[in-house]
């Protein structure tokens, strides 16, 4: 009872401590961003549309500016585009948060349960499953975006021929169209609302979804506001050729289909064939816990499910 009180009491103490340095690290710069967001509304600050930073600053949340553990993440990987591409309500601050606090309960439930020693590392599942999941959902939301691209585009450039503005297409399709396409270019349409130029509106609009077709939509109407041209038969064309593009992939899709299901199978067959062995005689399968040579074959046993993950992904995944 007294290690449970023990263990308890320490869980509670890196928890606090944790919330303690966060808020610590995160709250002078919530006071700087909403000092910042007066000097524009008052006059203090450069006007909308000098620069790209300052005009997006009255379109962005009080508490979205970027704190010390983000910029140090952003060394690797930009952790606010990927919240934001997979639409997700959580800053960054908040997301790393959660991760280590999972981290830390996965590492206090193994003593406390008495879990065998192949669990030790659940507090580093714990804590990379909400990334995992990120990624899983920002997989999804893109897919689902660039399905929804040829349709939008197609009603823009009816809209166009009607006599309406493109601005006024972006609203169109915020309107009648299902998210994550709908918030996207509606978002857009409100950020030309506030004071950005369309071009910058646009180009924002692609950093925030990393479609290569989005990216050739943006250049045709900055060409176009430039040069001149007919952007409805412009926009036409670049539907036509996502919907191509999407029929071919089906097929590869439909062609590989038995290489990947055969992937799944061999990438699966070991572990299940492990846990019935676990279940059936666990004495049998501890030696590759207990003794040296069962941990490098457990290590070369991984290795090779690994190796033979990536030589199967290599073949199956055709980038049309």
């Amino acid at each position: 009872m007294m290690l449970y009180l023990i263990l308890g009491a320490a869980f509670l103490g890196v928890a606090c401590l944790v919330g303690g340095v966060a808020t610590i690290l995160f709250r002078s710069e919530g006071s700087l961003e909403i000092e910042n967001r007066l000097d524009v509304l008052t006059g203090a600050a450069a006007p909308m549309g000098k620069d790209k930073k300052e005009a997006a600053l009255l379109s962005s949340p009080l508490n979205d500016g970027p704190s010390l553990i983000e910029e140090y993440i952003k060394q690797w990987f930009n952790l606010r585009a990927f919240l934001q591409q997979a639409d997700v309500p959580l800053t960054p601050s908040k997301f790393i948060f959660i991760s280590l606090a999972m981290g830390v309960a996965g590492m206090v439930i193994v003593p406390i349960v008495q879990l065998p020693l192949f669990m030790a590392p659940l507090g580093a599942i714990l804590a990379l499953l909400p990334l995992g999941a990120l990624l899983f959902k920002r997989k999804r939301r893109l897919a689902a975006f660039a399905k929804q691209l040829p349709e939008a585009l197609e009603l823009i450039s009816r809209a166009l021929r009607a006599g309406h503005s493109l601005a006024s297409g972006f609203k169109l399709v915020a309107d009648e169209m299902d998210p994550p396409v709908a918030k996207e270019f509606g978002r857009c349409y409100e950020a030309q609302n506030l004071g950005i130029p369309l071009d910058e509106a646009i180009e924002e609009m692609t950093e925030r979804v990393p479609n290569l077709d989005l990216r050739f939509f943006a250049t045709a109407v900055v060409l176009q506001r430039q040069t001149g041209g007919d952007l409805a038969e412009i926009l036409d064309k670049i539907g036509y050729l996502v919907r191509e593009r999407f029929k071919i992939w089906g097929q590869i899709q439909a062609l590989t289909g038995e290489g990947r299901l055969s992937g799944v199978v061999l990438l699966s067959l070991p572990p299940v064939l492990f846990v019935v062995m676990w279940r059936l005689n666990p004495n049998y399968c501890m030696a590759l816990f207990t003794d040296p040579m069962g941990h490098q074959m457990l290590v070369g046993a991984i290795l090779m499910q690994i190796i033979g993950a990536l030589v199967i992904r290599k073949i199956v995944n055709i980038k049309v």
